[in-house]
């Protein structure tokens, strides 16, 4: 997860980058978008801001889906920052491929989305300390809580084919919550996803690796490479845990990438590697949801 270490990484990495990435702080929208190359066989999409009852009240999530026909649903879990436009086009362009997205405000307990301005950074103090106060209020508890919401929602929408498991896929502090989700609901979901995740491996009872003997999904696990530098072993950890559960999985270190390399308004996002992780996304879900 975030914490001043990744941020010093971010940092010498940005002043390096800056050029030949033009990144810009408050890029949003078309300019997001150049970062995604559209496939020749894109769906067509239709996209809506919707709220969610849970049992804490009404989450604002993103919900798009192919305009036409029913597909496996995916829940996808921001990261610290929070839903935002990136997000939204990260969640597009899934729906683009194939599948009901729903982007989730995991938030909403305490401010609607967005809960950072355009061009938000981590770097910023400010907005690290408002952000991280909002994932503090969070817990194991709470992600439940919403993961059974969301499937809920998810499996009563038209666009959505029931029949079929659901992904998830979380980035960040979300990589812990897709790890609950598919243990939380095992017959529903599938596959679960998380890039550049933190805390999935600690001392801690609740450990997220722990859950994997209760899963039936199949697992992507992205790590930076600045992350496993600091927790060699965790990779290791989660590895073992998996064989020992004979639960399929690929987890795998994703060379020169930064903790934080997946979303495209990130100050380390990393294209090469980001469209790597991507691809084996899709892959993973067209292996396992179904």
């Amino acid at each position: 997860m975030c914490d001043d270490l990744t941020q010093e990484d971010s940092e010498r990495y940005a002043q390096g980058q800056l050029n030949r990435r033009q990144f810009v702080a408050g890029m949003v929208g078309a300019s997001l978008a150049m970062y995604f190359p559209i496939s020749a066989n894109a769906m067509s999409v239709t996209e809506a801001t919707v709220n969610v009852t849970t049992p804490d009240g009404s989450a604002d999530c993103y919900f798009v889906h192919p305009a036409s026909g029913k597909h496996p649903a995916v829940i996808l879990w921001p990261d610290i920052l929070g839903l935002r436009p990136a997000f939204e086009l990260m969640g597009k362009r899934l729906a683009q491929a194939g599948y009901a997205v729903l982007v989730v405000n995991p938030f909403y307990r305490s401010q609607k989305a967005p809960v950072v301005g355009e061009g938000a950074s981590y770097a910023d103090e400010a907005t690290r300390t408002a952000v991280t106060a909002l994932a503090k209020a969070l817990s194991p508890a709470t992600h439940v809580i919403d993961a059974k919401a969301f499937v809920g929602f998810l499996d009563q929408q038209a666009a959505v084919d029931s029949s079929k498991k659901i992904g998830t896929m979380g980035y960040c502090m979300s990589g812990a919550i897709a790890f609950r989700t598919a243990a939380t609901m095992p017959q529903r979901i599938g596959a679960a996803a998380s890039f550049h995740g933190g805390g999935l491996v600690s001392d801690s009872p609740d450990s997220p690796h722990l859950l994997i003997p209760k899963t039936k999904a199949q697992f992507l696990v992205a790590i930076a490479e600045n992350d496993d530098q600091r927790d060699v072993e965790a990779k290791n950890v989660l590895r073992k845990s998996f064989a020992d559960a004979k639960v399929k999985a690929e987890v795998e270190v994703y060379a020169g990438a930064l903790h934080g390399w997946c979303p495209p308004d990130s100050r380390v996002y990393h294209q090469e590697q980001a469209e790597r992780a991507w691809s084996r996304l899709l892959a993973l879900f067209e292996a396992a949801l179904v």
